[in-house]
Formats: C-alpha cells, sequence, structure tokens
C-alpha cells in the first residue's frame, strides 16, 4: 500500500458523467496507461439507536473495497475506525437492535483500474438510489509510504491527465505528525472516500445534483 489521494472530478461542461468518465479513460490511456480490471467502494450508514438522552445520535459507517476483499472498514463518526473481518456485515444484522441502516444512503463507487508505471489510477462512477452522482479519481503512488515525501510528484502526475482540478494535500495526512514516519494506509484510503461519499450525501440533499 502506497500512499493514495482520492478527489471528486467536476464533469466537463456540457457533458455527462459518463463521457467525462470516458475522457478521463482517453487520457490516461494517451499517456501509456494499462486497463488492469476493475474496482469497487461502498459504503454503508448506520444510525446508533441506543444513546443516551440528549445526546446527538452518532453514524457508524461500513466500508467495503474490492482492494481489500477479505476486510471491511468501520468507522464511528468524529472516530474511532476498526478493520474487521468481510463477515462484519452478519455482525450488524444482528445488531439491528443498536444500529439501523439508514436506508436509500448506500453509496457506491465503481469503475476501471489503470497501471501507469508506478501510479495506480482507478476512475469511478459514484451512485445513490442507482443514479450517478459524482466521479472520483483515487492515484495511488506504490513505491513510498510517506506522503510528504512524494505529494509534488503525485500532484505532477495527477495534473498530467486532470488539468487545474487536482486537489490539495487529503486533510488525512495534513494532520500526521511532520517529520516523523507516518505511513500511509488502507485506513487513510477509505477515511477519502468517506469523505467524498458525505460531500455526494450533502449535494442529494441540497437538491445540487450532478447531470
Amino acid at each position: 500500500m502506497g500512499v493514495t489521494c482520492v478527489c471528486q472530478v467536476p464533469v466537463a461542461e456540457g457533458k455527462s458523467v459518463q463521457q467525462t468518465v470516458d475522457m478521463l479513460h482517453k487520457k490516461l490511456e494517451q499517456l501509456g496507461a494499462v486497463k488492469q480490471g476493475s474496482f469497487c467502494v461502498d459504503c454503508e450508514t448506520y444510525h446508533a439507536t441506543g444513546n443516551v438522552s440528549g445526546q446527538p445520535t452518532k453514524l457508524l459507517y461500513v466500508m467495503h473495497n474490492s482492494e481489500t476483499p477479505l476486510s471491511c472498514l468501520a468507522l464511528f463518526e468524529g472516530g474511532p475506525c476498526l478493520v474487521a473481518d468481510a463477515n462484519f456485515d452478519v455482525l450488524m444484522v444482528k445488531l439491528k437492535s443498536h444500529f439501523q441502516n439508514a436506508k436509500g444512503h448506500k453509496v457506491e463507487c465503481r469503475g476501471s483500474r489503470y497501471r501507469y508505471c508506478d501510479f495506480l489510477i482507478k476512475v469511478g462512477t459514484a451512485t445513490m438510489s442507482s443514479s450517478a452522482r459524482g466521479i472520483s479519481v483515487e492515484v495511488e503512488y506504490c513505491p513510498c509510504v510517506v506522503p510528504g515525501d512524494c505529494w509534488n510528484l503525485l500532484k505532477e502526475f495527477m495534473q498530467s491527465f486532470l488539468g487545474p482540478s487536482i486537489p490539495e494535500l487529503p486533510s488525512v495526512f495534513a494532520t500526521k505528525p511532520e517529520g516523523l514516519f507516518a505511513p500511509a494506509d488502507s485506513v487513510d484510503t477509505m477515511t477519502q472516500y468517506l469523505e467524498l461519499f458525505n460531500k455526494l450525501r450533502k449535494q442529494q440533499i441540497t437538491g445540487s445534483n450532478v447531470r
């Protein structure tokens, strides 16, 4: 697991979500990237039901990534985070008296996986209720695990096919202790996907749908 950046890419003016995704695929292939199958990241939201009176309801997010098929991630809103066995979903069903599934809140991101030299690139379409809500791009620089050592290189590579849409340093890396060896891991990647999914959910609530 190298250093990974996940970002949302705006839909190109006058284009649909799928047309923009196709444009990104074409740019990657022109660079020399080779398609290596597909990927999927999903997120289910649960409401805690047994809260103390007067306390705000805490959310629990259960996430899966096709890159790590034998495990899933459970993130409480505001922390902590748990890496669990893949059958954690079965446990959530048994805990339904404590956690209720928020129907209609599932977000799924599917798309193509590309390899270019030391970079792994995934371009996905994020969907909610079977409707396309946005485009995600995940770029991983595989040889390095320290974000501060390779961020400029990652940025330069992303600029080659995203143009001006490149993101700032992800907040999950900005909070790591400076000057110390703080390796990136799969939790960092999934935390970035969760931030993206929550942004898309808010856009849906406010009625700002991607066309």
